[in-house]
């Protein structure tokens, strides 16, 4: 693997890795304080599942190239 592909690799990795993070906090009613609260755990899953989609639209991009 090259440096691009790692860095690629470990970064899915974590952006996955805080999905999950924040969804057991919202399934936790004792981590979620009240509704705007959860609306805003909810946005940030909702940005970097967005992310996710954006980084396979570039490998798309790229490899059509």
């Amino acid at each position: 693997m090259n440096f691009n592909n790692l860095f690629e690799f470990e970064l899915l990795k974590l952006v996955e890795a805080r999905i999950a993070t924040l969804s057991e906090n919202i399934t936790n009613a004792h981590a979620v304080v009240d509704y705007s609260d959860y609306k805003y755990q909810v946005g940030r899953i909702a940005g970097l599942r967005e992310f996710e989609d954006l980084r396979e639209e570039v490998n798309k991009i790229i490899s059509e190239r």
